[in-house]
């Protein structure tokens, strides 16, 4: 028994608003059953009967009952009665026919939508009631046949049992849907249970936001964050959120509503409480009735502000020097495509250098340049105008962006130029600097990149002419760059192939100046284009410097050179080749000239001279002493080339350990017609001897001034007065001189 009832439906699980659904659908279905009696009575000629009437208006009463008595099992009881009165009253009307008892079973079936068993066991009662009174007082009313009409009470309880059965499979129904609901609860409370421990104990900020913005849950970790309290007011709202929007794009909730899928925005917000800006991510997803109607927002916030600054703080590292704080070489560029707007005024960009940078950061080490560069910046920036774009390229390289005409960049460049007339103040003191400045106008963002070449290329005619000036644009230097970019082009070809014909080396003869034999040859290059054209150094020297290529250039020749002065072993004393500071300045140039050296065991080294500059000297920032003197350990000699070209004194020498020196052809031109220049050359001559070196007289043209070197009792020469460059196989022709040779003028 107790297993019975355990099975038996509980009745009463229906939730209010199901319950009041179906009670109010069963008592429309009542009332209209009152209406469609009252027409089938009319019809039958059946409303005269009192009994008739009398159950037509108890099923209206029920109605009435039913609609405004309040409680679950009073009003459904009442439905439930006025259900079985309304069967009975159909069943008089059609004289007790059997089809109209049918009615009863399709009642039990409606009635058992309740799933409670006061209106249920209300039916089950009336209808074996009704069968069994209205059976034994008024048979005929009630059975349409004879069988019945003399047994009542037994078709009564054959109906009742009948109508039992009928209710026992609604039980069983009924049974069935609550064992599932009670599992699909059970599942539903896991779920929820794991729901609950997913969005409360999380760490993420999570919160569930009604369509109209009304948090309806947030977990511990929304409301820590935010720092709400645990029990949020009813009807708590975004708005209510002690945070304010800085954006002024809208608001987030609204976009969120809207949004057809799932969305992610990143806003940033103040806290009311302590001012803080925070950077907050929320990905939301919509949750929808199966009419696709949003019934709120799911959201979870991440607060990325730590992430954003470090983001800001990459982007002013990628935009921003380290050293000086100016911009870099891809913010400038950017913004600079921005300031070249079509349509806007034209951009004069300033392209600058400190004017022998490397040797002051040499001389004085790297952490006093950088001082230097971050006080040269700041003094850049305070002079240009306000708006105008000033960043570091890298190393001593700056430049400058504004929009205007030419004039108005010329007078920023002169201003700038005038703004470094005064030393920069160091840690260690004051640094007297000087710069060079190109300039060039640009006026579309297409142009923004060779606008800033322009500029550059102005800037290094600047520095060519002399340094601490201001050069613009124009289309001769237009004409120039295009003139060594062709000449890189053709010696980047030359290297590559085979150097030895597209890069032959001639040689000038040096002779002595009481004989005119031939004492020594000076080695000098010479291009072959592909078309066959003959180019002087002047094509391409300049080219290979600027670009690097004079390092294995400078290689080439000097090989080539030392491969002819073995072949010449009996005929020429020695051969002097030149020696660009760029090579000077080369880690690897003396390891290179040791192992040309290496390469021609029978070599005697003194019977090579590399020739180096004065200026280039004073210019460079290797430590020339020490490189020079590397360079004599190796038997090699030394020569001081264009001496008197630079801004030394005749004392310069004593601190330069050089075996030659070669008077510059400016000191030899007009030599018999000016005493000055003899006087000075005799100034050399003596203390050249006395410092045990010898000298060489460069650009010897005219018999006169060899003469006068003669008297002057000078070593050597060189010049057009002795023989112009030749190739190797001419230039042998000439070897061996006898003894009293004469000069040669060569045609051409």
């Amino acid at each position: 028994m107790l297993n019975i009832r355990a099975w038996l439906p509980a009745g009463g699980g229906l939730r209010d608003e199901d319950w009041t659904r179906r009670h109010r659908l069963l008592t429309l279905i009542l009332a209209g059953c009152v209406g469609g009696l009252t027409v089938f009575g009319a019809w039958r000629d059946e409303l005269g009967d009192p009994l008739t009437l009398a159950l037509l208006f108890l099923t209206l009463a029920c109605v009435v009952a039913g609609r405004f008595f309040d409680g679950r099992r009073l009003s459904s009881s009442f439905v439930s009665l006025g259900f079985t009165v309304a069967c009975a009253d159909f069943v008089v009307m059609c004289h007790g026919q059997t089809e109209a008892h049918f009615t009863f079973f399709i009642s039990v079936a409606a009635l058992a939508l309740y799933r409670d068993w006061a209106p249920f066991g209300m039916v089950l009662v009336a209808t074996t009631a009704h069968h069994a009174l209205f059976g034994v007082f008024d048979a005929e009313a009630t059975y349409g046949h004879h069988s019945a009409q003399q047994h009542p009470l037994f078709w009564a309880v054959l109906h009742g049992v009948a109508v039992l059965f009928a209710a026992a499979f609604q039980v069983v129904a009924w049974r069935l849907t609550e064992t599932e609901e009670a599992r699909a609860k059970a599942s539903l409370d896991k779920s929820q249970a794991q729901l609950s421990a997913a969005f409360d104990e999380t760490p993420v900020p999570m919160a569930m936001i009604s369509p109209e913005g009304v948090l309806l849950r947030t977990n511990t970790a929304y409301r820590s964050w935010l720092r709400l309290p645990d029990e949020l007011p009813a009807g708590f709202r975004v708005a209510d959120l002690p945070i304010s929007p800085l954006d002024v794009k809208g608001s987030a909730l609204a976009e969120l509503v809207a949004a057809p899928d799932d969305a992610v925005l990143t806003r940033q917000y103040r806290r009311d409480d302590d001012g803080s800006i925070i950077w907050v991510e929320v990905h939301s997803t919509g949750v929808r009735d199966a009419h696709g109607n949003l019934e709120m927002v799911f959201v979870h916030c991440l607060d990325v502000t730590d992430s954003r600054r470090h983001e800001e703080e990459l982007r002013h590292q990628v935009r921003h020097d380290a050293l000086t704080g100016l911009l870099s070489r891809p913010g400038f560029e950017s913004d600079l495509a921005e300031l070249l707007a079509p349509g806007g005024e034209p951009v004069c960009v300033l392209y600058l250098d400190v004017d022998r940078f490397k040797s002051i950061n040499d001389g004085l080490g790297h952490v006093a340049g950088d001082e230097l560069l971050r006080a040269l910046a700041a003094r850049l920036a305070a002079t240009v105008p306000a708006g105008s774009l000033v960043a570091r390229l890298g190393g001593d390289e700056f430049v400058v962006a504004l929009a205007g005409s030419v004039d108005a960049g010329c007078q920023v460049g002169r201003e700038i130029l005038a703004a470094f007339t005064e030393p920069l103040p160091l840690s260690s003191g004051h640094m007297q600097i000087a710069i060079s400045v190109g300039m060039a106008l640009g006026r579309s963002p297409e142009q923004a990149e060779d606008t800033v070449l322009a500029a550059d290329t102005a800037m290094y005619a600047a520095k060519r002419a002399g340094g601490n000036r201001l050069q613009v644009f124009s289309d001769e230097l237009r004409v120039a760059v295009k003139e060594r970019i062709a000449a890189e082009a053709r010696l980047r070809a030359a290297l590559a192939g085979d150097r030895e014909a597209a890069l032959p080396v001639w040689f000038q003869p040096i002779v002595n100046t009481a004989t005119g034999r031939i004492v020594g040859a000076e080695a000098l290059v010479r291009m072959f284009t592909p078309e066959g054209n003959l180019l002087g150094p002047g094509h391409f020297i300049p080219a290979a410097e600027e670009t690097g290529l004079i390092v294995a250039l400078g290689e080439h020749v000097l090989r080539l050179a030392v491969r002819h002065l073995m072949a010449w072993t009996n005929q020429l004393p020695y051969i002097s080749v030149n020696v660009s500071p760029r090579q000077l300045a080369e880690p690897d140039f003396v390891p290179m000239v040791a192992a040309v050296l290496a390469e021609n065991p029978g070599l005697d080294p003194s019977r090579v001279v590399l020739e180096i500059t004065e200026t280039a000297l004073l210019g460079s920032a290797v430590d020339v002493r020490e490189k020079l003197e590397s360079i004599k350990r190796l038997g090699v000699r030394v020569a001081l080339d264009d001496f008197g070209t630079g801004y030394s004194s005749l004392t310069w020498l004593q601190s330069v350990p050089a075996d030659v020196v070669k008077l510059d052809r400016s000191f030899v031109a007009g030599l018999a017609a000016d005493s000055r220049k003899s006087s000075i050359i005799s100034a050399v001559l003596w203390l050249a001897r006395s410092l045990n070196m010898t000298v060489v007289a460069e650009g010897v043209e005219d018999p006169e001034d060899w003469k006068a070197l003669q008297a002057a009792d000078c070593p050597s020469c060189q010049g057009y007065l002795f023989g112009r460059p030749l190739p190797a196989s001419e230039f042998e022709l000439m070897l061996p001189f006898p003894e009293t040779a004469r000069p040669r003028q060569l045609a051409g």
